[in-house]
């Protein structure tokens, strides 16, 4: 008698499942990149293992990404500093040779404050050491201090507060002394 290999299980259509795997760093940032560019949904929601995502949009505009535990300081009045669009890709102010740019060592969501209604780590005009917090970056739930390392006087805030970086992408630009 001969023996049978186990059926492979098979979704709704009767074609096979696919194997179970749970999402690794690159398709959370692709799934992160889709939403981002997505406009035709209000409400988006994943759960693998331990790995949860949510997005929802108010009136089916702005993205909220959640749970966030410092989320909305732009709501609460925190982004005064001039500020330039979160793309990786966008145009960098004209900035003076030998500015220091503070770069994102990392993809996640940037926060400009350490709490919501919280006043800003940094503004432009503000003397900083090389151990200065300059913003913190939240990756799964986990906040990442970022420092200035540098010495010197902040000149721009590169980056909305709340929104997706990636790295090496500019955050933050000073004027060392």
């Amino acid at each position: 008698m001969k023996k049978r290999s186990p059926a492979k299980p098979r979704g709704a259509s009767g074609v096979p499942a696919p194997a179970h795997r749970t999402p690794g760093y690159d398709d959370i940032l692709a799934i992160a990149r889709l939403i981002e560019s997505g406009s035709r949904f209000t409400e988006f929601r994943l759960r693998s293992g331990d790995i949860e995502v949510e997005v929802k949009r108010a009136n089916g505009v702005a993205a909220e990404i959640g749970p966030r535990p410092i989320a909305a300081t732009a709501a609460a009045g925190t982004t005064s500093a001039p500020v330039a669009p979160a793309k990786a890709g966008a145009q960098l102010p004209d900035l003076p040779a030998g500015t220091h740019l503070i770069r994102s060592p990392m993809v996640g969501t940037f926060y400009r404050a350490p709490e919501p209604g919280a006043k800003p780590f940094v503004e432009p005009g503000k003397k900083v050491k090389p151990d200065s917090i300059v913003c913190i970056i939240e990756v799964m739930k986990l906040m990442n201090s970022v420092e200035a390392g540098v010495k010197g006087t902040v000149t721009h805030v590169l980056v909305e507060n709340g929104a997706l970086v990636e790295p090496g992408q500019p955050l933050v630009a000073i004027r060392p002394e």
